[in-house]
């Protein structure tokens, strides 16, 4: 890169190697404008916004005696400062992020932790800067994160469940809860395939912990003497995946005594080779992906069934980004073959914008998951209960406490159908086709892989005019490795939008452009492309 004498911002000790953020043209007159005086900056600061002109501290509110009025009039204080943000969230003139460096935030604000209680007024203002500092993850703009945008069912949801606050391990302390989650995981079984909906599932803290259960799974139902005698109790295990699934996977052989190096890549457009097919033998699992992380990309899961289906493997589908497709007529084909699946995991956090968490795992087998996990705690699981015991299904989790991640989706579901699902899901996939179309042939923009992407996930590099004609490819290679991070760090600085990145393989850092958020439009596309350019020409 050219060299600049720009004044650089200092950086936080914790950041690593210094990036030297090289000046990109001013933003237009009136982005700079917006930016810096709308009204979003009366939610930060000590002396911004209205407050309780209470010096009271939270003592004074509920359960306290008498403390229902001023419970009533801290909790609607709060309700405006969100409803503040979630306003702004949406508004495309705010920022997406106002940055700062670790060191520089740990200084703008006073977060110790202190022996002596704070004052109500004081907890509002610690409510606003947290917020004031936030990724706004509602903005149309931002695209960073498979989970992305805001929906207003679903937070009205999430407020309820955090109010309610009960755990989901009995029917006895959840009893709508535990219901909901029934009548939703038959509902997400029987969009898979499964006959009536039948089989078994939970909800869990995330993908990565419900691939993870899919792995235990296996291994109980091909070696179920493993839960008591352990790993010593039985052969050398191994377990099949793609080169391109999530790193979950390998996590999950880790915590389970498989180990990472019993874990087999197959690369991408390549069946299992002799000495593969040697180690079905002793295989527990077979993972496919429906949606990878950073292409998109979906496994054949037909050709894969009827492998698993011959050596008698467990065969699992991580669809925690692409499982939702199931909910579009238009696209769904890109899961043929799930119906096969022993297990799936669904997240409704990414493509069906449930608010963090809500990630499940179906099972196709009818008690196995209590078969692997459960441990009868005599003082949560009682035999002699007076209703149907069925419906406590703490026991098959791995967790003991767990969060109640049900009535949001639940909610959200009622409020738009399973066609307003559709809709919205296809209204992203659209997006990134738009997307697509616009930058495969324009100038500056190079495709990571050929053809039309699978998902909403479009894969590319931008190439200023600086390297975009090049003779050394070394060179070019090496400077092009640096470029989608600079813009990145810009994107950042301005505050007018995210998308993330990431090398892969022996390909440089690329732009991976996601669309999960239901605000985005064909004008937010547009104002990418252009944002990009604007930060990047110069590099």
């Amino acid at each position: 890169f050219r060299s600049h004498s720009a004044p650089q911002r200092p950086r936080s000790a914790a950041c690593g190697w210094a990036l030297r953020l090289l000046p990109a043209p001013p933003a237009p007159p009136n982005h700079r404008r917006q930016m810096a005086s709308h009204g979003f900056w009366s939610l930060g600061g000590e002396n911004a916004g209205a407050n309780t002109g209470s010096q009271s501290p939270s003592t004074h509110l509920l359960p306290a005696m008498d403390g229902d009025t001023k419970t009533m009039t801290f909790l609607q204080e709060v309700v405006d400062i969100l409803m503040a943000y979630i306003v702004e969230s949406f508004d495309r003139e705010t920022k997406v992020i106002d940055f700062h460096y670790p060191n520089e935030l740990l200084q703008l604000n006073n977060w110790e932790l202190q022996d002596e209680p704070a004052t109500l007024d004081d907890i509002l203002i610690s409510c606003r800067a947290t917020l004031k500092y936030a990724i706004k993850t509602a903005h149309p703009r931002y695209f960073n994160q498979l989970s992305t945008g805001l929906d207003m069912v679903g937070l009205a949801a999430d407020w309820l469940t955090s109010t309610a606050n009960t755990n989901m391990f009995t029917y006895e302390v959840a009893p709508v809860f535990v219901l909901l989650e029934y009548v939703t995981l038959k509902k997400m079984r029987e969009i898979i395939g499964w006959s009536d909906g039948r089989g078994d599932g939970i909800f869990s803290p995330g993908g990565a912990i419900s691939n993870m259960y899919a792995m235990l799974l296996a291994r109980f139902k091909m070696f179920p003497e493993v839960k008591e005698k352990g790993m010593s109790s039985v052969p050398k295990l191994v377990a099949f995946t793609s080169e391109h699934s999530h790193f979950s996977i390998k996590k999950g052989a880790a915590a389970l005594g498989i180990g990472t190096e019993s874990v087999i890549c197959i690369k991408a457009d390549e069946c299992p080779d002799d000495d593969n097919e040697r180690n079905v033998d002793s295989c527990c699992y077979s993972g496919a992906t429906a949606g990878t992380t950073v292409y998109g990309a979906f496994d054949p899961l037909i050709a894969i069934s009827d492998i698993c289906k011959k050596y008698n493997v467990w065969f699992h589908v991580d669809g925690a980004w692409g499982g939702s497709l199931l909910m579009s007529r238009r696209h769904r084909w890109k899961l043929d073959g799930v119906e096969r699946a022993n297990s799936v995991t669904w997240n409704p956090h990414k493509m069906m914008s449930v608010p963090l968490q809500c990630s499940a795992l179906l099972v196709r087998e009818e008690g196995l998951m209590q078969s692997c996990n459960q441990m009868h705690a005599c003082y949560l699981f009682q035999q002699d209960k007076h209703y149907d015991l069925s419906y406590d299904t703490g026991d098959k989790a791995l967790q003991c406490g767990r969060h109640v991640d049900i009535f949001k989706l639940w909610l959200m579901w009622r409020a738009k159908g399973t066609i307003g699902f559709e809709a919205q899901i296809d209204k992203c996939l659209e997006l990134s086709e738009y997307l697509y179309n616009k930058i495969k042939d324009r100038e500056g923009y190079q495709m990571v892989f050929d053809g039309k992407p699978q998902h909403t996930n479009v894969c590319f590099w931008y190439l200023p005019p600086g390297i975009r004609y090049m003779e050394d490819k070394e060179e070019k290679k090496k400077r092009l490795h640096k470029v989608a991070p600079v813009i990145k760090a810009r994107m950042m600085e301005y505050g007018t939008t995210m998308v993330s990145y990431q090398p892969q393989g022996d390909k440089v850092n690329f732009f991976r452009m996601v669309i999960s958020n239901p605000a985005a439009t064909f004008e937010d596309i547009d104002f990418l492309i252009e944002e990009i350019e604007r930060l990047g020409h110069d590099l």
